[in-house]
């Protein structure tokens, strides 16, 4: 093998390499002797047949996969002979190749930069910690308990608030057509929960036990079943019931309603609950003011194949977010927008570089285990779909290196936080949630605009495992014992 360089500038490398037509010959002979042990031909025993008359008959055939095999192998010697270490695939033009001829390719290929990590013991940092007190235990509670109360039947029209218990069959006003999901029987519904499609809930206030309702709406055009989505229905409500609200006293028999022991095991499990909240938190400032740090101390080129794919990546994600932004196919950005999208692109690729960097030269893996909890961890989130993400997961590889990603970035900033010195730093509630979205798994660039938060989320992929809801129904949210709803980007 032959390996002429034709350009070296900057991160920029591009080589040209020659495999001799004796080396190419070496990889038919493989591939044929490969193929020959099961191949049949009249007059000998599969694996017997002589090498020379495959050639002969199969050489030219077998020359694509040649190809293929000889251009991965030289190309894969060439860079670990010239010591380069690429920063995306690279890109690969073949010149010459024939039987019985030299194979002549160019290699272009961007390198990453060679830059020295920060010594990371000399970090400092202040990690902001809250604690639980009574009073967001106190709210949480009371919380739990307007979540869970009673409620009895009564002779009267129905008001927001009440419960109205109710058989329900739909259809699609335009066909005529039900479609699943679009009935139930015995269902309780709180009027104002805004549990079902706008307007549904509206038209049952006044109604008593033994009417029968028309409820007529329109689904939302960006509603999950595509297939109602934009459609006016027609429903044909039954009530059975009306039932008013009562209160709820937090007492022992309440809490061992919700499967525990006590009122006193209750409160201990929402005051875990909230702290692991607020450690969250706490844990995700820290991150930032290290990645903060990071940023600050290195300053590197980078190479422009990587900065333009994250470029793309961060208006694709845009589009989705703006699509009134959206022309002709096209994310149109003011010059100003563009500017924080390029700083947000480069301080990701950066320190995403830094981050691979100390993950590498400290040999940082991601064992089989924690891939594992991660899927698990993922599924949950998609309480009674498990086995769908699951599925996802296995079947879609590009998927799980994605999900590997955030893993391994966690690992290695566990790593850093190790050896940094880390100051705890009490302070009160507010201050610790101010500014709490969530921007992006790299933080956000130093002077960059508040609304490059969300531009700049993670690039960890999200299952679109779960499936897609119909019928009246908006969503279905499960709630846990002193549960808090979390912002999720």
């Amino acid at each position: 093998m032959q390996v002429k360089e034709l350009k070296n500038e900057g991160l920029s490398v591009e080589l040209e390499i020659t495999v001799k037509a004796g080396d190419i010959d070496k990889h038919v002979e493989a591939k044929l002797a490969e193929y020959g042990k099961t191949m049949k031909l009249p007059g000998f025993r599969p694996g017997k047949v002589p090498l020379a008359l495959l050639k002969q008959r199969y050489g030219k055939a077998v020359l694509g996969e040649v190809l293929e095999t000889a251009v991965n192998d030289s190309t894969q010697k060439a860079l670990n002979d010239k010591k380069i270490r690429p920063a995306l695939q690279p890109k690969i033009e073949v010149k010459e190749f024939d039987e019985g001829k030299d194979l002549v390719y160019s290699m272009a290929v961007e390198i990453l930069p060679d830059f020295k990590v920060m010594d990371l013991k000399s970090l400092k940092l202040e990690k902001p910690v809250a604690k639980a007190d009574k009073k967001a235990v106190d709210e949480a509670l009371e919380k739990i308990a307007s979540q869970n109360r009673g409620s009895v039947p009564v002779s009267r029209e129905a008001k927001k608030g009440d419960i109205v218990v109710i058989d329900f069959h739909g259809r699609t006003k335009d066909d005529n057509k039900e479609h699943p999901g679009m009935h139930a029987h015995g269902h309780h519904l709180e009027l104002g929960s805004n549990q079902f499609i706008p307007g549904f809930e509206d038209q049952l206030v006044g109604s008593k036990a033994g009417d029968k309702v028309e409820v007529t709406v329109s689904f939302p055009k960006d509603y999950q079943a595509e297939e109602l989505a934009g459609r006016d229905a027609i429903f044909d409500v039954e009530v059975e019931e009306v039932r008013e609200m009562t209160d709820t006293t937090l007492d022992d028999d309440f809490a061992k309603n919700l499967g525990l022991e006590s009122l006193k095991a209750l409160k201990e499990l929402v005051e875990k609950q909230i702290q692991s909240e607020y450690d969250q938190i706490s844990r995700l400032k820290l991150k930032r003011s290290l990645l903060d740090s990071l940023d600050d101390a290195h300053d590197f080129e980078i190479p422009a194949g990587m900065l333009s794919l994250e470029m793309d990546s961060i208006r694709q994600q845009i589009s989705i977010e703006r699509p009134d932004q959206v022309k002709d196919g096209k994310l149109e950005l003011s010059k100003d927008e563009e500017e924080e999208l390029d700083a947000i692109a480069a301080r990701r690729v950066r320190l995403g570089m830094i981050l691979s960097e100390v993950g590498r030269s400290n040999n940082i893996q991601i064992t089989d285990h924690e891939m594992q909890r991660a899927v698990i961890n993922e599924a949950q989130r998609y309480p009674g779909q498990e086995a769908q993400v699951f599925e996802y997961y296995k079947s879609n590889r590009q998927a799980l290196e994605a999900l590997r990603a955030p893993v391994f970035e966690d690992k290695v900033v566990d790593f850093i936080l190790e050896l940094a010195s880390v100051t705890e730093k009490s302070v009160a509630l507010d201050e610790l949630t101010a500014e709490e979205e969530e921007e992006s798994y790299l933080g956000k660039k130093k002077g960059a605009k508040s609304s490059a938060k969300k531009a700049s989320g993670s690039a960890a992929a999200k299952s679109d495992a779960k499936p897609k809801s119909s019928g009246a129904a908006k969503k279905t949210t499960a709630k846990k014992a002193g549960g808090t709803k979390k912002s999720e980007k």
